[in-house]
């Protein structure tokens, strides 16, 4: 397998430290709703792990929330609650809009993630031990990390500091001894929320706590760090420098992968621009399968234009898939379809830096095949098994076009019995549904058009629609 190295700039073989692959991502600033530009990075990272994951590693995977900060405290003030709230607030949403595209949560520990708030003593400690060593100074009750200190300073965005210096200055109020010294610590302004530190009372800077969560939860040297493109400098920058400087170890990461960034228009898709189209906006309009699909048909490093034309091309492309899932497989078959190749060429592909629109035209190919075995009748088992388990690893459903059925077991054992359907032992809807299905069928061979009506209007009356095509009958799913 070979990813991309922003560090060095090219492919490189990857190789982790041992067993487990350590993996961190930075995470939002909870002070507004999260955008299609979160939903971007976050599906990208998604698959990353998913298919890291498929390959047989295990990922130990972090992500944090930067829950103070002067846009939050800025909202707060706005809106009359505390900074704590109205980040807890956001927080929630975000949650509840990553369950909603399929993403995975983090490893480290059931449904929480590091905020920066609840490390402050980690973040202390990083900054005494860069003070100790020469790496940062105290300046009033503010603290700065000494660019000048580090001689490799700017190798992740390859730059020097005469080639950073442009527009660079020092705030007023600020007591920098070089314009690109960057907070560690900030003292607190009247009416902020504040924390006791060895320099008075104040809150972290920006950077501080990313080296902070990943040291604590994932040790000192990281196998992939990964954000957006527009962390390359400052943020991923700085964390190099106090990381590396703190621990005396390099590399602090091994692998560096940014995503490009989505844009709407001409501009970049940002909070602080404006120029967003949330995330539950999208859902109202399009469902996971076909969100994810749409930001994996480009390649992760590569920049996506939001447009409905596209994301409307993308939902056709899913339902194809959900039918090739969904097709009945004839298990009287006697000869089988050859699906090996296609799940060698689903691998050739992701192992190439993530190659994800490689990856979904081997899916696409695989459907074609499926269909092509369906209509000549014969056994295509393995290949529909092979469809789910590739779909999987892309963190696709399915299922999404149909929504999971709501439906209480009972009334569905009632209907298989009005029906003289036979369910097997411990059978989910789903499954059910499809039995259903068959049934109907076989009764319409019979020509008993009356019989396989009454399947069809009593599944309705639950909200499972049943669509006959050309080849065959799919299910749809509404709740009533």
């Amino acid at each position: 397998m070979k990813i991309y190295n922003t560090l060095c700039g090219q492919k490189e073989e990857f190789i982790p430290q041992g067993d487990i692959v350590r993996m961190y991502v930075c995470g939002v600033t909870p002070y507004a709703p999260s955008h299609l530009g979160h939903a971007m990075s976050y599906i990208v990272f998604d698959t990353i792990r998913r298919y890291l994951e498929f390959r047989g590693y295990k990922v130990k995977y972090a992500q944090n929330f930067t829950d103070i900060d002067d846009k939050i405290i800025a909202r707060a003030n706005e809106t009359g609650i505390s900074a704590k709230e109205l980040a807890q607030r956001f927080i929630d949403q975000y949650f509840a809009d990553m369950d909603a595209l399929n993403i995975k949560q983090a490893y480290i520990y059931p449904n929480i993630y590091p905020k920066a708030t609840e490390e402050i003593p980690k973040i202390i400690e990083i900054i005494e031990g860069l003070v100790k060593k020469g790496y940062a100074y105290q300046a009033g009750g503010d603290v700065y990390f000494r660019v000048n200190s580090d001689p490799d300073y700017g190798k992740l965005s390859h730059r020097t500091l005469d080639g950073m210096m442009a527009g660079a200055r020092i705030e007023v109020g600020e007591a920098k001894e070089h314009p690109l010294d960057f907070a560690l610590w900030k003292a607190t302004k009247p009416g902020e929320p504040q924390w006791h530190s060895p320099w008075g009372q104040g809150r972290p800077g920006w950077h501080i706590e990313c080296s902070a969560m990943s040291l604590k939860y994932l040790g000192e040297t990281l196998d992939i760090h990964g954000g957006g493109q527009d962390l390359i400098f400052p943020h991923h920058e700085n964390e190099i420098a106090q990381s590396e400087g703190f621990t005396g170890i390099k590399p602090f990461v091994r692998y560096w992968l940014h995503n490009g960034l989505m844009q709407l228009g001409e501009q970049k898709m940002s909070k602080s621009t404006g120029k967003l189209i949330g995330i539950r906006e999208t859902l109202a309009k399009y469902n996971a399968d076909a969100i994810r699909l749409w930001v994996l048909s480009s390649h992760y490093r590569s920049p996506i234009t939001y447009s409905d034309e596209n994301l409307e091309a993308t939902k056709k492309g899913t339902e194809r898939l959900v039918r090739a899932f969904l097709v009945n497989i004839d298990e009287s078959a006697t000869t089988s379809i050859d699906a090996t190749h296609y799940r060698e060429q689903f691998i050739e592909a992701m192992d190439d830096d993530f190659n994800t629109p490689q990856a979904v035209a081997v899916l696409f190919d695989l459907v074609r095949e499926i269909n092509r075995g369906h209509d000549e009748k014969l056994h295509i088992g393995k290949a529909h098994k092979l469809l789910g388990e590739l779909a999987r690893v892309l963190g696709l459903t399915l299922y999404s076009e149909l929504t999971e059925p709501e439906i209480p077991l009972h009334l569905m054992v009632e209907l298989a019995t009005k029906h003289t359907v036979v369910l097997e032992e411990s059978e989910d809807i789903a499954s059910i549904i499809s039995r259903f299905s068959e049934k109907r069928r076989e009764l319409r061979r019979s020509r008993k058009w009356q019989l396989a009506d009454s399947i069809r209007n009593d599944l309705k009356e639950l909200g499972v629609t049943l669509e006959d095509t050309p080849q065959r009958t799919v299910w749809r799913y509404k709740k009533p």
